[in-house]
C-alpha cells in the first residue's frame, strides 16, 4: 500500500471536512468554519493523507492562540478513518506536522483525543504524550424543560449583547482578568487584545448576540461577568458554551450561576436541542454548578503533550 500526504488548500475544505466529521462527530467542523480559522488564525496549515489514492486521513497544526507566541508547543490534530488505520497513516501525517512544529522552533505538540476512543489514547502515549489536561464534558437535553428563572444576585442586571453591543469593551476587560485564573493543565489563559477577543468570542459567525449574556453591577453600570454559547458548526440546534467569566470580586455570590441561567433561558426560548460544556477537571466550582443546573456526563476530551517526532526527511 502506498501513502501519499499533501498539503490541503481552501478547495479541499469540504475533503478536510468530511473526515474530520467521520472521526470526530463531537467535534464537527465546516467548510465556512475552515474558512473562518485560515482567516482568523493565519499561519497554520492543514493536510491531506490518501491511502492507495483513497483520501483516508486529515491533519493540522498551528499556534495555541490562547497562549504567548514563545509557548513552546503547536496544537496539532490527526484523523484517519477507521478502516485505513494500522497502514502508516497516521505516521506519515504526524511527521509533516512534527516537521512543521519543528520549523517553527517548537518542541512539543498538543493533541486532542476523547476518553471514548482509548486506542486514539494508546496511539499517543505510544509516541511519549502525556496528558496535559482532561476536559469533563456534560450535555443538558432541552427538549422539555422549562425556561429557567434567572435569580441574579443582589445589585446585579443581567442584559446581553444583543440588547447592549456597547458592552463588548466592558466584557473584554472581564476576561483579561478572568481568563488567567481558569484552571487549565498548566500554561494559563490569556483573553489577547480587545480585536483578537471579538474575532473569537464575540463576532464569530455561530455565536448569537442574544445568547451572550452580560452581568453588570447596577451601581457602576460596568460589566462584572458574562457567558457565552456558540452553535456547533454545521448545526442551529445544538450549541456548546463558549465561555463562562466573572471577575474575581464576585465570585462565590452567585453571578456566573445567573449568567448560566441566561444563556439556557435563551436556548430554550430559541428551540435548541441541548446544551454541551466542558471545564477542565480541577475546576470544581463550575463543574459544580453544571450538576446542579442537570448537566450530565459524556465523554472527556483530553489534551495530550508530547514531544515533536525527530526529523525523518518528511517534509509538507
Amino acid at each position: 500500500m502506498s501513502i501519499a500526504v499533501r498539503r490541503a488548500g481552501p478547495e479541499d475544505h469540504a475533503a478536510f471536512a468530511a473526515i474530520v466529521n467521520a472521526v470526530t462527530p463531537e467535534a464537527p467542523t465546516t467548510v465556512d468554519n475552515l474558512a473562518w480559522q485560515d482567516a482568523t488564525y493565519p499561519g497554520g496549515g492543514r493536510w491531506l493523507a490518501a491511502l492507495d489514492d483513497r483520501t483516508v486521513g486529515a491533519g493540522s497544526v498551528g499556534r495555541i492562540y490562547m497562549f504567548a507566541p514563545d509557548f513552546d508547543a503547536f496544537w496539532g490534530s490527526i484523523e484517519v478513518l477507521p478502516d485505513a488505520r494500522r497502514h502508516g497513516v497516521g505516521s506519515a501525517l504526524f511527521a509533516v506536522i512534527g516537521g512543521v512544529a519543528r520549523d517553527a522552533g517548537k518542541t512539543h505538540l498538543h493533541m486532542p483525543a476523547s476518553s471514548s476512543r482509548p486506542e486514539s489514547v494508546a496511539w499517543l502515549e505510544h509516541r511519549g504524550f502525556v496528558e496535559y489536561d482532561r476536559w469533563k464534558i456534560v450535555q443538558l437535553d432541552l427538549a422539555g424543560l422549562a425556561t429557567p428563572s434567572i435569580d441574579a444576585p443582589p445589585g446585579v442586571a443581567i442584559t446581553s449583547l444583543e440588547d447592549r453591543p456597547d458592552l463588548v469593551e466592558a466584557v473584554h476587560r472581564v476576561a483579561l482578568e478572568a481568563f488567567p485564573d481558569i484552571p487549565t493543565g498548566g500554561e494559563p489563559m490569556a483573553a489577547g487584545t480587545l480585536d483578537e477577543f471579538r474575532a473569537r468570542d464575540v463576532d464569530r459567525a455561530g455565536i448569537p448576540p442574544g445568547g451572550f449574556a452580560v452581568a453588570l453591577d447596577e451601581a457602576l453600570g460596568d460589566a462584572i461577568g458574562f457567558a457565552s454559547i456558540m452553535f456547533l458548526p454545521g448545526s442551529t440546534t445544538r450549541a456548546y458554551h463558549d465561555m463562562t467569566a466573572v471577575r474575581r470580586a464576585w465570585r462565590g455570590r452567585g453571578v456566573g450561576r445567573a449568567l448560566k441561567q441566561a444563556t439556557i433561558a435563551w436556548a430554550v426560548r430559541s428551540g435548541l436541542e441541548s446544551l454541551e460544556t466542558g471545564n477542565e477537571e480541577a475546576n470544581a466550582p463550575m463543574r459544580a454548578l453544571n450538576a446542579r443546573l442537570g448537566y450530565r456526563a459524556r465523554p472527556d476530551e483530553i489534551t495530550f503533550r508530547g514531544p515533536v517526532p525527530a526529523a525523518l526527511g518528511v517534509h509538507p
